[in-house]
């Protein structure tokens, strides 16, 4: 199966950056792909830099005017499509939403983002409530696509519970990048952890990874910081977390990788860590922490 990744750099004109996302997924089409991944909220600037209440007008319903442009446009490229969106679910109810356009324009499914980062720089918590729609696969014409979002990446449990309910694909629209006061050896180690711990959840589960990361500068409006630095490398890596694709850091660029799906099949019978888990001993994993009995 043929997968496009699109690695944009976003400006403050959103009908630029859509016109921007149509002509990389068009390229996509043109090379071939089957399945199209974009960055995580690809619409506008990654507006959580601050808590402006303001910031709120991005949002929209879904479906809604970007499901229905970018479902014309898989339709029109023939390819699966997986959008990252600001949810308007209701008044005061906002998410943040990955939704899966099938290759006719309609709409697979959607998965809201779970696990919310309050950080300096990434203030969600303001912005987006908590997923409700848990750890599903989202069963499309090119296979479950087990779709994640982001901070969810960094937590092997959230992977794990897409392949137990049988995911061929693990997918991470992403917004991610460097504070410009970290040193140069401490941004190298955060993006060599962030390569690492995802694929080890190939790894893990034997599936390949995808994951769509923004580039560029952008600015935070407050002036409090010097914004940040997005640092691209979006990836895909096959089901030994082997580097199957890795764009560059510093600008845009799409890549149309070919993934095998039953080289999956072969992995976990070479590797069967899904057969050896031990169940029934796992229960702890549900408990906040251990240590102190609490």
């Amino acid at each position: 199966m043929k997968t496009g990744i699109i690695q944009q750099q976003n400006t403050a004109d959103t009908e630029a950056n859509i016109a921007q996302l149509t002509r990389h997924i068009r390229a996509c089409a043109q090379q071939g792909a089957q399945l199209v991944v974009l960055q995580e909220l690809h619409n506008s600037l990654y507006f959580c830099q601050t808590e402006d209440t303001s910031r709120f007008d991005l949002s929209e319903p879904i479906p809604g005017p970007s499901t229905e442009l970018f479902g014309a446009l898989a339709a029109e490229s023939g390819v699966v499509l997986v959008v990252s969106l600001f949810e308007k679910r209701a008044p005061g109810l906002y998410h943040n939403t990955a939704v899966v356009l099938e290759k006719d324009g309609s709409i697979a499914g959607k998965y809201r983002k779970m696990h919310i980062p309050d950080d300096p720089a990434y203030y969600e918590k303001f912005y987006f409530t908590p997923g409700d729609l848990g750890f599903t696969p989202i069963a499309t014409s090119v296979g479950k696509l087990g779709v994640l979002i982001c901070w969810d990446q960094w937590y092997p449990e959230a992977a794990r519970l897409m392949a137990l309910h049988g995911a061929d694909l693990l997918i991470y629209p992403t917004a991610i990048g460097w504070e410009s006061s970290d040193t140069d050896d401490e941004k190298q180690r955060q993006l060599d952890a962030w390569l690492t711990i995802q694929r080890g959840h190939a790894v893990a589960n034997g599936l390949p990874v995808i994951t769509a990361n923004r580039t560029g500068h952008e600015p935070d409006p407050s002036g409090q910081t010097n914004g940040i630095c997005f640092w691209g490398n979006s990836f895909v890596a096959g089901p030994q977390g082997e580097l199957l694709c890795r764009l560059p850091s510093d600008r845009e660029a799409i890549a149309v990788v070919e993934i095998d799906p039953v080289r999956s099949e072969h992995v976990r019978r070479w590797w069967p860590f899904l057969r050896d888990r031990r169940i029934d001993a796992f229960d702890g994993l549900s408990k906040r922490y251990l240590a102190d009995n609490g």
